[in-house]
């Protein structure tokens, strides 16, 4: 593949840090250079919070051009082998992530395909599929989303019902999934569908289902913030060719869980990133909306109650960013990805707690939504706090995780 950047990246056993590396610190700079030369213009409508908010066409043509150029840059599968569509570098990737979060350029439509069904594909999928699905996917040309949760199978994934039957070289899928983020957008769906009743964690195969066939019915979900990027997903005798089984039959539960491992932020995917607004900067705006907000004259950020908690709030998003440079240390981190699991929980409670104080600082401003020509920012504060409660459900909800935590890592009894 032709790529602009052709320096060679290997890590050496005696280089244990990659930004050790004068490689790593050249590609550092290329990546900021291009991403500065090749900003994109804003759109003109505002583009929602986070990817998975995203709805409307113009929204999708606009972030898939932008994702295909960072993907030709290296910017994306940046660590993949080249034989998959990758660009053959080793621990690069997370040096671009990181800088196409700093530069604060739009994030990546396709997140799902990067951050979650291409590394499970990569550990999972047959040869075949890797060849045929990978590139589509680094270049934003075929939209996935995720098939795993159900009305009665949330948290409780392994309680899924949606049946796959054998009939010949094909299955039949029928039942139903919920909370499906760019549902409406997506060509393709990672499917978890149980091809044995009986069997509970092992009757389980996961699927590369493709969404545009006859028995398919995806139906957009309206949250309380008026967006809809959330859907619900029907199978009705859908079908799907046995060469897009993920695995062996009865493997998903194994499937399924590299797939979450990465969606928790305990694989560093290949380049999914669906914010490009860092908590730092979130929490130096909340500074500055607490020094220009006025409470009887006089600036929210005078009150020593109100900056005593912003600073705290400072504080443990410095310490959970620098948490999260500990994160790759596998003897760190155990069996069960602590470090990374650590800091879903945190970095996504953390969140809601910035967004609830900035709620606090505006006080009865906060009422003011999208929208209101008098809101603050367009109703960005309002707008983000109820938006962060799918940062805490999401990927498994901080009491899964804490239970993963408490069982695994601490060794306490399993819960009842």
């Amino acid at each position: 593949m032709a790529h602009p950047y052709g320096m060679a990246a290997k890590m050496t056993e005696q280089q244990s840090s990659p930004e050790a590396r004068p490689e790593a610190r050249e590609f550092r700079e290329y990546c900021r250079r291009w991403l500065e030369e090749n900003r994109p213009p804003p759109t003109e409508t505002p583009l929602p919070q986070a990817s998975y908010e995203v709805t409307y066409d113009d929204h999708r043509a606009y972030l898939c051009d932008w994702q295909a150029k960072c993907y030709e840059a290296g910017l994306i599968a940046t660590d993949v082998p080249k034989v998959y569509g990758g660009h053959g570098y080793e621990n690069f990737q997370s040096i671009a992530s990181d800088e196409v979060r700093r530069s604060k350029v739009p994030y990546f439509l396709n997140w799902i395909g990067l951050g979650m069904v291409a590394p499970t594909l990569l550990i999972h999928g047959s040869e075949e599929q890797k060849k045929r699905f990978l590139k589509p996917i680094f270049s934003a040309e075929e939209i996935w989303c995720q098939g795993y949760s159900e009305p009665g199978a949330g948290s409780d994934l392994v309680s899924l019902q949606t049946s796959a039957v054998k009939d010949g070289d094909q299955w039949i899928i029928n039942g139903s999934k919920v909370w499906t983020s760019l549902g409406s957008l997506a060509s393709w769906m990672l499917l978890l569908a149980r091809n044995d009743k009986q069997d509970k964690y092992n009757g389980i195969t996961c699927f590369l289902l493709p969404i545009d066939q006859p028995g398919v019915t995806v139906r957009p979900i309206h949250k309380m913030t008026g967006e809809c990027g959330f859907c619900e997903v029907f199978f009705e005798n859908a079908i799907i060719a046995d060469d897009l089984r993920v695995d062996d039959v009865g493997a998903g539960w194994k499937v399924a869980m590299s797939t979450l491992t990465s969606e928790r932020g305990a694989a560093a995917g290949v380049g999914a990133v669906t914010h490009t607004e860092s908590p730092l900067s979130s929490v130096r705006e909340l500074i500055e909306l607490a020094k220009t907000t006025k409470r009887n004259g006089v600036p929210v950020w005078d009150d020593p109650v109100w900056r005593d908690r912003i600073v705290k709030l400072y504080i443990r998003i410095e310490a959970i960013i620098q948490h999260a440079r500990r994160a790759p240390i596998e003897a760190l981190n155990g069996g069960a990805m602590r470090l990374p699991l650590q800091s879903k929980v945190v970095g996504s409670e953390i969140g809601q707690d910035l967004n609830a104080t900035a709620l606090g600082v505006l006080g009865m401003q906060s009422s003011l939504y999208v929208g209101d020509e008098h809101a603050v920012r367009n109703g960005r504060w309002p707008l983000g706090y109820m938006n962060s409660y799918t940062g805490t459900i999401s990927g498994g909800s901080s009491e899964i995780q804490r239970n993963i935590l408490g069982e695994r890592i601490l060794g306490l009894p399993k819960t009842k």
